[in-house]
């Protein structure tokens, strides 16, 4: 239908695609949670603790077959790099067909480890803040098990846990955006100034854009990456020094734990967003490749064209990357509890 209506149903598939993994991901963390209760397990004062024991085992159940997620994660970059090989190597047609139905299965290979990538990393956040209450507990010597979101501190740590996903993934997308523009510039210029490449009769520089292409993917990370580590830290200093005028010493580990909550929530459906929209704006394109709605060259292939290169950076580089910033901001404040709770400097 178009370049517009390709995109809009990019994001339509890729918002509804966030409804069943997530009802998954629900049942299997309150399932492990309810099997795991069930030993009996209890700890020195007569408290159930086997609920989150029976969450761990899961989590581990799913890590166990990691092996099996990379293999196939790393079927559709092969599949990818060797339709590129096929392509400037002008091989036969039906070679190049071959290699397409074999990199669509890759995209889809692609898609369910991503999918794994979430659900474990769900099922470890939820261990890993319950272990952040539990250190607050220990460390201060004060219960804490309940967090409020009606408290204004805590939903605002909470909203900015949100909003620190959100620009997260934009600065890892306008971070593909700058390096293609810089390649794409590099390209313009080898043009210009060597007129024989686009002959044969002149060889391109190759090695000046895959250089562009790693210099520039580094350098654009460095802001997404000091957000994930610094945002953290900021809101639960920042709340504990609001606490510590307002009498409430344990304001700022209240106020990261919301800010954990909604990070966590925002980020798994960002990242499941990100990765189907993306795999199926790839498929779409492919699909056409293969002949149907007028095959390569068309206008049903070109609108499947800016869809893809609008899915790439979604799936490629801001979806996989969230499992890794749920997960590091878990981490942070697990480890830096002192500085949160008040009982260190």
């Amino acid at each position: 239908m178009g370049h517009a209506t390709n995109i809009i149903t990019g994001l339509s598939v890729g918002l509804e695609s966030t409804g069943l993994p997530v009802l998954v991901i629900s049942f299997a963390v309150i399932t492990s949670f309810y099997l795991g209760e069930a030993s009996g397990i209890q700890d020195a004062h007569g408290n159930l603790i086997g609920g989150l024991y029976g969450t761990a085992i899961a989590t581990m159940g799913m890590f166990a077959s990691g092996v099996y997620v990379l293999s196939m994660s790393g079927f559709g970059p092969i599949a990818d790099n060797a339709g590129g090989i096929v392509e400037m190597s002008e091989q036969e047609s039906s070679v190049r067909d071959i290699t397409d139905l074999l990199d669509a299965v890759g995209n889809v290979t692609k898609a369910n480890t991503k999918g794994y990538s979430v659900g474990s990393a769900s099922l470890a956040c939820f261990l890993l803040f319950s272990a952040y209450l539990d250190e607050v507990e220990m460390m201060t010597g004060k219960e804490f098990k309940v967090i409020d979101i009606a408290v204004p501190e805590i939903f605002i740590g909470g909203l900015i846990g949100s909003m620190t996903v959100f620009v997260f993934s934009a600065w890892a997308i306008k971070a593909v955006g700058v390096a293609a523009e810089e390649v794409i510039k590099e390209v313009r210029r080898q043009f210009k100034e060597h007129p024989g490449i686009r002959t044969y009769e002149e060889k391109p520089d190759y090695k000046q854009c895959v250089k562009i292409v790693n210099e520039a993917g580094l350098r654009q990370m460095i802001k997404p990456g000091l957000l994930a580590v610094l945002s953290p830290i900021v809101v639960g200093v920042t709340f504990r020094v609001i606490g510590s005028f307002r009498g409430r010493p344990l304001l700022g580990a209240e106020a990261l734990a919301g800010f954990l909550m909604f990070a966590t929530s925002t980020g798994i459906l960002m990242a499941l967003f990100f990765n189907n929209g993306g795999g199926a704006w790839d498929n779409a394109k492919k699909y056409v490749e293969t002949g149907k709605f007028g095959g390569k060259g068309s206008e049903a292939h070109k609108a499947a064209v800016t869809g893809d290169t609008v899915g790439d950076p979604c799936k490629d580089t801001a979806g996989p990357s969230i499992h890794i910033l749920i997960k590091l901001l878990s981490t942070i404040t697990l480890v830096l509890v002192p500085l949160f709770s008040g009982t260190g400097k």
